[in-house]
């Protein structure tokens, strides 16, 4: 049996407070959720599922706020901030340091959220698509920790500005 290797990092709480930059391929990066047209992203049915439910990831969990999206014709990119101040979250008592294992998910973690986001759009699109059990998105994704401003706003305008440069994407199909 293979054991796939975490690209997370070691010893970090993806519980902790914080924002996180996540970027999440299509499966082959197959071209799913619209198109870009004029430089700008035009969902499909299947782009809006996606949107629905990166919005309702923050309705289902109040330690987390939702800031820069967009949904690309084979990839997401999203930030996600995990603010246990939020009036309305609760954490029953200060958690020590954990850190998730495959198999073994950490309650309210970055990696938890991303899972479940990926598992409730897939749902819906094979849904539409009546292709059940069929492959939406990549096993995995990429997460970088932002560490403060100027960074958390270079990465918004990437975010911003990426449908505008998706023929030089690196997703680009």
């Amino acid at each position: 049996m293979t054991h796939r290797r975490s690209i997370r990092l070691k010893d970090h709480d993806y519980t902790q407070d914080g924002a996180y930059f996540i970027t999440i391929c299509t499966h082959r990066r197959a071209i799913l959720f619209g198109e870009v047209i004029d430089d700008a992203m035009m969902l499909n049915t299947l782009g809006c599922i996606v949107m629905e439910e990166w919005e309702h990831t923050a309705t289902l969990r109040p330690h987390i706020e939702l800031d820069a999206f967009v949904v690309m014709p084979n990839h997401v990119h999203g930030i996600i901030v995990i603010n246990w101040g939020i009036v309305g979250a609760r954490r029953a008592v200060p958690l020590p340091a954990k850190t998730e294992q495959f198999g073994k998910p950490v309650s309210n973690s970055l990696p938890t959220i991303v899972r479940a986001f990926k598992s409730a759009a897939t749902q819906r699109i094979n849904h539409v698509r009546q292709t059940p059990g069929m492959a939406v998105w990549q096993r995995n994704y990429y997460e970088h920790i932002i560490r403060n401003e100027t960074s958390l706003n270079a990465i918004r305008e990437y975010i911003v500005y990426n449908p505008a440069r998706w023929t030089d994407d690196d997703y680009f199909a």
